[in-house]
């Protein structure tokens, strides 16, 4: 007897709306009738669903997919498999490409980037999202502020480029000195923060102590910037904000 619409619409996860209309526009056709009228979907009607769906969750258009099922009607089963993992292997892709240029972007603003609009999309990415505004709004009348908008006038893509890499690599010291088992205010701790601290100075602002404490806070109380470290590693927001306040009592009391 087949599948009623009712049931096809619970095991496909769709709507008997969704079921008529597909009917409708001859996307797909149940395979038979009972005597009343009803429709009756069989396992081919169900694979052909399935099929749809598919193309569909990919944003094909219904004219698409109906072109495309059409065209390839008669094609083994596996066949259409092989298609439908060619095309999740290029979405998959994109999507870590995606979520790639969002960490990219988080670099980006943590770093208070300056470029035009077409060297940020070549250095970090066309998913690059500018915070600028932000940034201004809140520390524009800053001495500091002042301080790195006129150094970073001064550099090119390749200064971005190497300035970036630096900034990668304290990322890297900050999850090998957890994964070592190093606390925060151990020597090698308190050597990555002073790091960090020297990094800030020597390309965007004269960080002493005290505003590298402010920032250490802003890593835990933001959760952009808690979000960028946890990626790093888990815990890492809380280790380089313990790091970077035992390395500024010890600077301050030398």
């Amino acid at each position: 007897m087949g599948y009623s619409v009712g049931e096809v619409s619970r095991l496909a996860k769709v709507t008997v709306r969704t079921l008529h209309h597909y009917d409708e526009v001859g996307l797909l056709h149940p395979s038979a009738r009972t005597s009343a009228g009803y429709r009756r979907y069989d396992d081919a009607d169900l694979d052909r669903l399935q099929q749809i769906l598919f193309y569909r969750e990919l944003g094909f258009s219904l004219d698409d997919i109906a072109a495309v099922l059409d065209d390839s009607a008669g094609t083994p089963p596996s066949e259409h498999l092989r298609r439908q993992h060619a095309l999740l292997t290029d979405r998959i892709a994109r999507l870590q490409q995606m979520a790639a240029a969002v960490e990219r972007a988080l670099e980006a603003r943590k770093l208070g980037i300056n470029l035009t609009p077409e060297e940020k999309f070549e250095v970090f990415g066309e998913d690059y999202v500018d915070y600028e505004e932000e940034a201004q709004e809140r520390w524009g009348e800053t001495d500091a502020w002042k301080q790195s908008q006129r150094r970073a006038s001064q550099y090119r893509k390749e200064d971005w480029m190497r300035i970036k890499a630096e900034a990668d690599e304290l990322n890297v010291r900050i999850g090998e000195a957890i994964a070592a088992g190093h606390a925060p205010d151990s020597p090698e701790g308190m050597a990555v923060a002073e790091a960090h601290r020297q990094h800030i100075t020597r390309y965007f602002y004269d960080c002493s102590y005290t505003i590298h404490r402010g920032l250490a806070e802003m890593y835990l109380a933001d959760p952009r910037f808690t979000e960028y470290y946890e990626k790093i590693v888990p815990g890492g927001a809380a280790w380089i904000r313990d790091a970077i306040l035992a390395n500024a009592a010890r600077g301050e009391g030398s």
